[in-house]
C-alpha cells in the first residue's frame, strides 16, 4: 500500500530543493511591502523617542538627540543583522539551530551572573560606551529554530512521533523560560508561552497538547501569585490593572498614559508638542509606554497608522508562512508573527489599561538595541523563507 503521508513529505523536501524563483535578483525578491512596514514603524519609533527624552536630556544638560541617534544607530545596526540572516538560506541555517539555542541559553545563564538590574529586572548586559544587551530578546529566535528543527524533523523510515517530539520541545523552551522567571521577567516568560502554542498549533500538533498546557499555565501563574513567587512590584502590576484608579506607581503610569492618550484627540497636540510628553509625566515614555506619546502627539490617526503599519506587517508574516516551501520556514514564520503579535498587543493594550504592565517593548518603536537587534533578525528570516518560496507569476 503507498504511503501518501510519506510521499507528501518527499514531494515537500523535494519542492525545498529545487531552485526558486529562476534567475531573480535577490532584491527583486525581497518583500519590500514587509520592508517599509518595519522601517516606518523604525523611523516613527526614533521620532516619538526622541520627543520622549528630548526634555529630560535639557534638563540634564545633556544632548537632546542622544536618544534619537541611538535609536537610529540601532536600526542600522539591526538592518545589517537581518540583511545577514536573510542573505544565508534558511535551510542551510537550520542545521545551526542547535548551536543558536545553546548560544541563546549562555547568555541567559550570564547575564544571572554578571548581569545588571534595571527597574527590577536582572536582565541586561552593560558592554562598554553606554551599550547594553539583553539576551532574552534573542533567546526567541534561539527558541524558535530549534523548535521548528525538530517538529519538522522527519524521519526515512518511520514517522514523527508526537508524544516523543513534544515533550523534548516543551524540555528545552523550558529551560529558557526557567532561566528568564529567575530574572525575573514574567512578561517575556509570555512571550514565550505565546511563541510555543503558536509554533505547536502550526506544526500539526494534537489540540489536547494545546489545550493541557494553556491549563498548566494557567495553574502556574495562580501558583506563582499564591506562593509569592513574583516580587512586590510585578503583583503590584497586577493590581493595578485590576484597580487602575488605585495609588501604586503602577497605577499612576497607567493613569498618566491614559491621560496623554486622551488629550491627543483626533491629530494630536503636534510632534515635541504634547503636555503630558514634554512634561514628563509619564515614566519609561521611550520604551514601554512610547504609544502613549503616539496618542498624545500624533493623536488617533497617527496611532491609528502604526497599528495599520503593525498590522501590514502580520499580514505579510502570515502569508510568508502560508506559501513557505516546506515545514520549516512554515513553522519559524508563525513562530514570529506568534511573537510579535502577542507583544504589540500586551504593550498598545497596557497603555490604553486593558492589559497588565508587563515591561514589554513595542516591535521597532521602543526604544532599545537588543530588541531591535532582534526584530531585525525575525524580519531577516522572514525575508529569507520569502525569498526561496516558489510562487505563481504576480503572486
Amino acid at each position: 500500500m503507498v504511503d501518501l503521508g510519506r510521499l507528501s513529505i518527499s514531494a515537500e523536501l523535494r519542492s525545498a530543493s529545487r531552485p526558486v524563483r529562476g534567475a531573480q535578483p535577490m532584491w527583486r525578491r525581497v518583500d519590500w511591502i514587509l520592508v517599509f512596514a518595519a522601517l516606518a514603524l523604525a523611523i516613527i519609533g526614533s521620532l516619538l523617542v526622541w520627543s520622549a527624552t528630548k526634555e529630560r536630556q535639557l534638563a540634564l544638560h545633556a544632548d537632546p538627540q542622544t536618544y534619537f541617534k541611538k535609536h537610529i544607530l540601532n536600526l542600522v545596526i539591526g538592518a545589517v543583522l537581518g540583511t545577514i540572516v536573510a542573505v544565508i538560506d534558511y535551510r542551510k541555517l537550520r542545521a545551526y539551530a542547535p548551536l543558536v539555542y545553546v548560544g541563546s541559553i549562555i547568555g541567559l545563564i550570564a547575564v544571572l551572573g554578571i548581569g545588571t538590574t534595571i527597574n527590577g529586572a536582572h536582565s541586561w548586559i552593560v558592554l562598554p560606551a553606554g551599550f547594553q544587551i539583553e539576551p532574552s530578546e534573542f533567546a526567541k529566535i534561539g527558541l524558535i529554530a530549534i523548535m521548528a528543527m525538530l517538529l519538522t524533523e522527519r524521519r526515512s523510515r518511520e514517522r514523527r512521533r508526537e508524544s516523543l517530539d513534544v515533550p523534548i520541545v516543551l524540555l528545552l523552551a523550558a529551560i529558557p523560560m526557567g532561566l528568564i522567571m529567575l530574572q525575573p521577567d514574567i512578561g517575556m516568560t509570555m512571550v514565550f508561552v505565546f511563541i510555543i502554542l503558536g509554533v505547536l498549533s502550526v506544526a500539526g500538533v494534537s489540540w489536547k497538547w494545546i489545550v493541557t498546557l494553556i491549563m498548566l499555565g494557567v495553574v502556574l501563574i495562580y501558583a506563582a501569585v499564591a506562593l509569592h513567587v513574583l516580587k512586590n512590584y510585578q503583583v503590584a502590576r497586577f493590581k493595578a490593572f485590576t484597580n487602575p484608579s488605585g495609588n501604586s506607581s503602577a497605577a499612576y503610569n497607567v493613569q498618566q498614559a491614559r491621560i496623554a492618550i486622551a488629550t491627543g484627540g483626533i491629530t494630536g497636540q503636534g510632534l515635541f508638542h504634547g503636555k503630558q510628553t514634554q512634561g514628563r509625566f509619564v515614566p519609561e515614555q521611550q520604551t514601554d509606554f512610547v504609544f502613549s506619546v503616539a496618542g498624545e502627539e500624533l493623536g488617533l490617526l497617527g496611532a491609528g497608522g502604526i497599528i495599520v503599519l503593525f498590522a501590514i506587517m502580520l499580514w505579510r508574516a502570515l502569508r510568508i508562512a502560508g506559501r513557505s516551501p516546506d515545514p520549516f520556514g512554515k513553522v519559524a514564520a508563525a513562530g514570529i508573527v506568534s511573537w510579535f503579535a502577542f507583544q504589540i498587543f500586551i504593550n498598545i493594550g497596557m497603555t490604553l489599561g486593558i492589559m497588565p504592565v508587563t515591561g514589554l517593548p513595542l516591535p521597532f518603536v521602543s526604544y532599545g538595541g537588543s530588541s531591535m537587534f532582534a526584530d531585525c533578525m525575525a524580519i531577516g528570516l522572514l525575508q529569507n523563507i520569502h525569498m526561496r518560496t516558489k510562487v505563481a507569476p504576480h503572486g
